[in-house]
């Protein structure tokens, strides 16, 4: 299932995909609680918006192939996050620009007790981010504060896939048509399950947190006016740059 949220009349609902419609569910994190799938609650019209809206945001550093360093984790503003589609103004005081092709896991429970064996279980799905980086200003900054922290560098979404799982999840990268990266779950050190034990075993996560499991061969320099889009499994998503 791909559900998501979608800013309507009403307000911001929690809605899933049926062919070019959107419909209505309960809020799926409680349903998720309970074992069971979000039950439907009518069609409704509107415009999808960010898929969910997490009190943390993690990062996890040092997991692409070639890294040395030991795996860590770091933390971004949730307040950097926006929807697919939505265009960033990339910093003019910060050097070059990256984009960042990642698997975001959604965390659907809370975390205590969470295992490299049960990591499954507290995941309501995985969806596509754009981890937006200064890399030049990491010789100033090794927290990832100033390089990771722009307005709007996390586009998020648009869907969360709640059958994809998390052990073979592809991940492709495009910019402006181009292909730059065709990878994957597979190509990370530490794998999925690692990281979500990983960050677990140091801080609490909640229903609806992220967790950003590095970037696997997927980044890829861009520059005003060209349009990034990064596919995790079958979510697409776009992110002009300004």
């Amino acid at each position: 299932m791909r559900i998501g949220r979608a800013s309507t009349a009403e307000g911001v609902i929690w809605v899933r995909e049926h062919g070019t419609r959107l419909v209505r569910i309960e809020d799926p994190l409680v349903a998720f609680a309970d074992g069971r799938e979000p039950a439907d609650a009518g069609s409704v019209e509107g415009e999808l918006v960010e898929p969910v809206d997490p009190l943390v945001v993690v990062g996890i550093a040092q997991n692409g192939p070639e890294h040395r360093s030991p795996v860590q984790a770091w933390l971004k503003s949730p307040r950097t996050i926006v929807a697919s589609g939505t265009a960033v103004t990339l910093r003019r005081d910060a050097g070059a620009t990256v984009a960042e092709g990642e698997i975001a896991v959604v965390i659907g429970r809370p975390t205590d007790g969470l295992r490299v064996e049960t990591a499954h279980e507290y995941v309501l799905g995985i969806t596509a981010v754009n981890d937006l980086s200064s890399p030049d200003r990491g010789a100033w900054d090794p927290r990832n504060f100033e390089s990771k922290s722009g307005a709007g560098y996390t586009p998020l979404g648009p869907w969360i896939d709640t059958d994809a799982g998390i052990d073979d999840v592809p991940l492709a990268v495009e910019v402006d048509g181009a292909e730059v990266a065709q990878t994957g779950s597979r190509r990370l050190p530490m794998t999925i399950r690692e990281c979500l034990a990983y960050v677990a075993s140091w801080s609490p996560l909640g229903p609806g947190d992220i967790v950003m499991t590095g970037a696997p061969h997927s980044q890829a320099s861009v520059r005003p006016g060209q349009t990034v889009r990064i596919r995790v499994a079958g979510v697409e998503l776009v992110t002009p740059v300004v």
